[in-house]
């Protein structure tokens, strides 16, 4: 049986985030998601998760000014001092969260000389967060975001993502597969993840294009989600899309 969470930075954003868990629960989900969860304290975030029941699946460390534009944390040379900060706030929040994953964002390149020198903090970067984390039994992922989204983003490939674990070689370190990036950027999720499933530690999806709900794109997600069901993934699979209404009448596909 598929295990489903739901992504509360972009799902019931309809209301505010300490009242998402609620909104979450009363729609039959038993675990969810944050990208960035600073904005609360973690133990807020820890008393919100025990009052319905909920487990927290994932969040992501820091980034800086990716998603304004800017390069992020993750892979930038004279940024390593802050992103070590970085971490330390993550590695809090984990202590009193217990996620299951943290996902490290590679961040951006935009200057294509320089990229391998920030490909090489990028791994000096997933080697320590997955060494930070490895006492606390939690997974560190990383993910590959697709280039139209994205200009400049340092992997955009599920072979990037292979060739980075390969150069790592850390125990602790794992992919994050988003569907809908893979399969803006042309792949076939679902053979991705027959193939690759034991270096996969969480699986997010949306549609494509549009990044909606399932339904609303091209993505065959029977086909996906079987795969996923026979291969031997067994984490969960973050519902991380933007909804095309209201949150509550894009859960069609839910329990599917």
């Amino acid at each position: 049986m598929l295990k489903f969470s739901a992504n509360l930075s972009l799902l019931f954003t309809e209301t505010e985030l300490s009242l998402r868990f609620k909104a979450a629960k009363l729609q039959g989900f038993s675990a969810v998601e944050l990208q960035f969860p600073y904005q609360l304290a973690a133990h807020t975030l820890a008393e919100l998760l025990a009052q319905e029941g909920l487990k927290l699946v994932l969040f992501n460390v820091a980034a800086d000014d990716l998603l304004q534009g800017g390069e992020g944390l993750a892979c930038v040379p004279n940024k390593k001092p802050q992103f070590r900060l970085a971490l330390e706030q993550a590695y809090a929040y984990a202590q009193v969260l217990k996620p299951e994953v943290i996902n490290v964002l590679p961040g951006r390149c935009h200057d294509l000389r320089l990229y391998p020198a920030y490909l090489d903090t990028l791994q000096e970067n997933l080697a320590l967060a997955a060494e930070t984390f490895a006492p606390l039994g939690i997974k560190t992922v990383f993910e590959a975001i697709n280039s139209d989204d994205m200009p400049g983003f340092l992997v955009t490939t599920g072979a990037q993502m292979l060739a980075v674990l390969a150069q790592v070689q850390h125990a602790n370190l794992f992919m994050q597969y988003d569907i809908y990036h893979a399969y803006k950027m042309g792949a076939d999720p679902a053979e991705f993840i027959r193939q690759h499933a034991d270096n996969i530690a969480h699986i997010q999806f949306a549609d494509c294009p549009g990044r909606g709900q399932p339904g609303t794109g091209q993505i065959d997600f029977k086909q996906v989600f079987g795969a996923i069901r026979q291969s031997t993934y067994s984490g969960w699979i973050g519902a991380e899309y933007k909804p095309t209404g209201a949150t509550v009448d894009s859960l069609g596909w839910f329990g599917s």
